[in-house]
Formats: C-alpha cells, structure tokens, sequence
C-alpha cells in the first residue's frame, strides 16, 4: 500500500510518498524562512500564497524520486489541522482534489498525531504505551499514548508553548527569525550560574506549562543587562536551562503518574541538543528509554502526515472530499486505530 503525503500547516510545504513494506520513498520540504524574516514571524496570507506557489511542484518532484504514479498510490494524506487556515486550505484542496482525480481515499491527518508518530519512522520505533512529550511551535503537551487514535492529553500549554518562548526571546535579543535554534546556538557560548530563570508552573501539581512569564522575564534580564556578547550567551544559557529544567520535571511526574518507562519526544524543539541531552540522563536515572524523530523530521514534514495516514487508511479510516480543515481540533478526539 502507498500514500502520498501532504503537510501545509504553517510555513513549511513538505511532501513525502511512503509504502508500508518499504518505507519512506521521498521526501520534499520547502521552508518559508527567508520569507518570513523581515516581518519576524509568519505572515498568515503570505503564507498561504506561498503554499500555492510550491505544492504542485513539490508533488511532482517527490513522485518522480519515488518513480511513482498516480496508479500507485491507494490514498492521499493531508493536514486537516490544527494550523492556519489559510494554510490548511490550500494543502485539503490540492489533496482532496487529487483524491477525487485519482479515485482514490483521501484521509484527513491531525497535525500533532503526525508529530506524536513521527519517531515511526526510524529503525528503533517505541513499542506502544508510552509518554509523549510534543513541543511543536505553539503547542507543549503531554500525552499518553496508548496505541494510535488512543490518546489522553496529561497536560499542555495555557499561554506561550516553549517554542513560542524561544523564539519570542531570541526576538528580544536581536536574534533573527527563526529565533529558537539560533538561541540555542547562542546559548553554547553562555555560561552558567550569572542568572538564574524561574521554572514556571513547577511549584504546584499538575502537568500543564506556561511560558509567558518566563519571557516576560527574559524581557525584564535583557532590559536591565549590558549589551555584550557574552552577556547575551549568558542569558540565552539561562533561559534554555530553564525551559528544559521546566520539561524535565513535567516528564518525571507524567511517567511517575501513568508508570511507564517510555519517552517520545517530537515536534521542532525535539531538535534541540541540550534537551535531548537532559532528556537522556533522565530516562537513563529512572532506567528507561528516550525516542526521538531524526532531526529531518523534528519540524514539520510531509513524512509524518504520510506515515499517520498510512495507518488511518489501512484501518479504513477516510475523509469525505468535502471535508473541511480544522484550524482547531483537540488531539485527544481522534478515534482509535
């Protein structure tokens, strides 16, 4: 069986074609960044025209590396949400479009499932139930897993997700867009033990995180410091120490609650080395395991919508072709596979 892949949820268009016995057949990924750079953020319009401009290419481009055609593919998979609408539009039109050209299902995929299943598709796939960690540009959550489509939410953010934060710091130390890895980056010239951040929402029970005030708090360090290098390094050391402290210790509490010895981690600030580090001490101190997507896949990519649908369609799991995107759409809704 083999699916062509769409993902338009944001500002990335990524393309892939999957089989299930032989796995990933291509995978195409173009990123707005440049875009987006002299506006600091992603502009919602400009987003969606871009869409447009590159979806039909990279489709073409991601069948001819696969040396596949339309009387291959059993069925296509898009984004359905959540995301930008407009965004969204375009990656259902083309895919229901297709789907209806082709005949064939098409099968509308939750963008945060895709995510969740991404570690999937490496070698050393996590077997079934396990804790997932998702830290995907505005969303932190934790989620049990306990097969796909059995999914209860622990926690998740209230305000600023961590990739929010990230970026909306890096902003405020005249980082460009996109602020997060370049903060990171900065962060490995930094030093420890000159600020010291707070760990938000760590101070009472619950799995819910909140990063707003921990920016408001980087505003008020930046504001109130020198304007060196090194004190910025310095800062952004602080900082990420303390947004992977904060995901450290909701980890340790959502695994001692459900009891499970697995972790997954996906979503773009799965990509961040620090974390990955932290992370891996921890399940080596509770002696468990640690899953991670390749960095490939960390962001969005059509891989993961690929891989998701694969698994809903060879359920029988379809989509009317009139089926509408759903900017928003709560994770733990879907129905089991």
């Amino acid at each position: 069986m083999r699916i062509l892949g769409i993902e338009t949820s944001c500002d990335e268009t990524g393309i892939a074609v999957y089989d299930d016995e032989q796995g990933l057949l291509s995978h195409e990924l173009y990123s707005q960044v440049k875009l987006h750079a002299d506006y600091g953020g992603v502009v919602p319009e400009l987003a969606s025209r871009d869409h447009v401009r590159k979806i039909v290419p990279l489709i073409k481009k991601a069948l001819v590396e696969a040396n596949t055609t339309s009387e291959d593919l059993n069925g296509i998979a898009f984004t359905q949400g959540p995301g930008l609408v407009g965004a969204l539009l375009v990656g259902s039109s083309v895919g229901r479009s297709l789907a209806y050209a082709w005949n064939i299902p098409a099968v509308g995929v939750h963008h945060m499932e895709g995510h969740l299943l991404a570690p999937m598709l490496e070698q050393n796939a996590p077997a079934f139930p396990f804790v997932a960690l998702l830290v995907s540009g505005g969303h932190s959550m934790l989620v049990k897993v306990d097969g796909i489509g059995r999914y209860s939410v622990l926690g998740e953010s209230i305000d600023d997700a961590a990739g929010e934060a990230f970026d909306k710091t890096a902003k405020l130390l005249g980082l460009d867009y996109p602020g997060g890895p370049l903060l990171a980056k900065l962060a490995e010239k930094g030093e420890g033990g000159h600020y010291k951040f707070p760990r938000p929402m760590t101070d009472r029970p619950g799995l819910d995180f909140s990063f707003s005030g921990l920016k408001t708090f980087a505003a008020n360090t930046i504001r109130d410091a020198d304007d060196s290098e090194q004190t910025k390094a310095n800062i952004a050391f602080a900082f990420q120490e303390a947004v992977v402290d904060t995901l450290l210790i909701k980890c340790k509490r959502a695994l001692k609650q459900t009891g499970m010895k697995r972790l997954v981690i996906a979503g773009g600030v799965s990509a961040n080395s620090y974390l990955r580090e932290k992370m891996s001490a921890l399940m080596k101190e509770l002696h468990g395991e640690v899953f991670y997507p390749d960095l490939a896949f960390c962001t969005d990519n059509g891989a993961m919508i690929a891989y998701a649908g694969m698994q809903r369609l060879k359920a029988g799991q379809t989509c009317d072709l009139g089926a509408p995107a759903k900017p928003r759409w709560a994770l733990d809704s879907l129905a089991p596979v």
